[in-house]
């Protein structure tokens, strides 16, 4: 029998729904994308693995909820990031205000998002954003990004 080729995007399986949730986050390379897999508070989320600031690995972030949105924390620089839309959100105040009110403000998406979605079988697919144009994050998804994140790697274990 011959091997049907996927179309480009997916959705390509990614894991059984247990294997994911016990894993609570899961890492997984796709058409060449670094893809970072999380299960948090029964949903899944799909997003690029490198933080778009300077590539730090979001697999070892926290993750919180601020201003009613789930977000990630970067380890790197304590970016923050939401996991459904891909926000980057910072806390400021405006300095007109009597007094000051600091409030969460966003960046707009600068962190590419993906869909999951999960079949019968407990069988769980991630597709490939198809948004066009370019977002922050995919940088670190090519090869001067990975050259980034491997001179900042070798940088930190010099400091050490």
């Amino acid at each position: 029998m011959e091997e049907k080729e996927q179309p480009t995007g997916g959705p390509y399986f990614v894991g059984k729904k247990d294997e994911l949730i016990q894993a609570k986050r899961s890492f997984r390379t796709i058409e060449g994308r670094d893809i970072l897999i999380i299960h948090h508070q029964g949903v899944f989320y799909a997003l690029d693995s490198y933080c778009y600031h300077a590539g730090g690995e979001l697999q070892h972030g926290d993750i919180e909820d601020l201003n009613g949105k789930l977000c990630i924390i970067c380890p790197k620089h304590k970016y923050k990031i939401t996991l459904a839309e891909g926000e980057g959100i910072y806390k400021a105040t405006n300095p007109r205000e009597k007094p000051p009110v600091p409030r969460w403000l966003s960046k707009g998406v600068k962190q590419r998002t993906h869909t999951v979605s999960e079949n019968n079988n407990g069988d769980v697919y991630v597709k490939l954003s198809d948004v066009a144009g370019w977002i922050e994050s995919d940088y670190y998804q090519g090869e001067k990004g990975k050259e980034a994140r491997e001179r900042a790697a070798a940088d930190d274990e010099k400091k050490s």
